[in-house]
């Protein structure tokens, strides 16, 4: 695991002196609520003990130069030109933050940044969120600017959007700028409302990386949207959120089967997050795990974003004694959840590590995770 003093002697070989400021944020899993966030529905994240850290210093220029440990180069941009997008590069979501505080209107100047992350890329935990909220994090600390959650969490929607190119909603970029430690937080994306909901200290979640990957900007994300979008359009509302599931099996006749299936997931997952959110004020983690069950079955047939790896890892984790296991992220690789019984996630993770990798050939990287707080300045 990274730390502050680690993080400050990289920066000093990288720049030759010392960061004023150093912040971490952290990556997420969501408990319930897939492809749900851009249909303004309901969703449960929690953000992980998973972080990306990041030490920062000003600059009397409008340069920022950003080195990153784990990709091992440096990149720099200038705020006084047109910042670059869709540059293919991670410095993206660093010039996507900064091109979003200057069109808020804040006051920023150059910086030097080092950053180093423990979230897996790729693995549908929101490294990306994280680096953005991370950012967010560093520019606010170093020009006063107030930190508000759910302000800079949409500044890194805009970005992810704008810059980057995936049509994401919020619910990623909300969970690390205001998560709760030993909570989820019950968002609803539609007005943005935030709820947080105690986690129970008994239950482990266990995330199980797949080993495979997807890259979202490339992978039928955008796809998923559009056909949700239509779906809406020809139901004639606004988003899927505004149908109930009596409402949408009425209109379901008048879509293809392909527009079925998606409407149907989206409105039936909404379903299941109220229910996730009982279950959980009342202590039910077998109802809670039910509805993970159910809730990967639906992105299996209906969403049709699980791909082998993920599928393999839900069932096997589901039968080898957890509450339940899905797929979690926008899917098409990555990682899946499963809740456990605190005192047994230590066997529960050796024995899903051996039948996966038996099964498939591939070698699995598994973490117990617990809910920690969102984005924050630690030095």
């Amino acid at each position: 695991m990274l730390n502050v003093e680690w993080l400050k002697q990289q920066f000093q070989t990288h720049f030759s002196k010392q960061p004023q400021v150093i912040v971490r944020a952290p990556g997420r899993i969501n408990l319930i609520g897939e492809h749900t966030d851009y249909n303004q529905g309901l969703v449960l994240p929690m953000a992980i003990n998973r972080y990306v850290w990041m030490a920062g210093s000003s600059r009397s220029d409008h340069r920022i130069i950003a080195h990153s440990f784990d990709f091992q180069n440096q990149a720099e941009f200038s705020l006084e030109n047109n910042i670059p997008a869709r540059s293919g590069m991670w410095i993206e979501y660093i010039a996507g933050i900064a091109n979003s505080f200057i069109q808020q209107g804040f006051a920023i100047q150059g910086a030097d940044i080092f950053f180093a992350g423990e979230v897996p890329i790729g693995a549908g935990l929101s490294s990306s969120a994280a680096l953005e909220m991370a950012t967010a994090r560093m520019l606010s600390a170093l020009w006063n600017i107030p930190w508000h959650g759910p302000t800079m969490a949409k500044l890194g929607q805009q970005a992810e959007n704008q810059w980057v190119g995936v049509n994401c909603g919020i619910m990623d970029q909300m969970i690390s700028a205001c998560g709760k430690s030993n909570h989820a937080l019950f968002l609803d994306c539609k007005d943005l409302v935030m709820l947080q909901v105690p986690f129970p200290s008994s239950i482990a979640v266990v995330v199980l990386d797949t080993s495979t990957r997807r890259d979202l900007s490339q992978s039928n994300y955008n796809t998923r949207r559009e056909e949700c979008l239509e779906t809406a359009q020809k139901c004639k509302v606004l988003s899927l959120r505004e149908l109930s599931i009596a409402q949408f099996e009425h209109l379901r006749p008048n879509l293809s089967d392909v527009l079925q299936k998606r409407g149907r997931h989206v409105i039936s997952e909404n379903q299941r997050v109220l229910e996730a959110v009982e279950a959980l004020r009342s202590n039910d983690p077998i109802m809670l795990g039910k509805l993970l069950n159910q809730s990967h079955q639906s992105l299996r047939d209906d969403f049709e974003v699980c791909n082998d790896a993920l599928n393999t890892m839900a069932i096997q984790a589901q039968q080898l004694g957890c509450y339940g296991a899905r797929m979690t992220g926008a899917g098409f690789g990555g990682c899946c959840i499963a809740l456990v019984e605190a005192a047994q996630a230590e066997s529960f993770v050796e024995q899903v590590h051996q039948q996966y990798a038996q099964a498939t050939g591939l070698t699995p990287k598994i973490y117990i995770c617990h809910s920690v707080n969102g984005a924050e300045k630690l030095t």
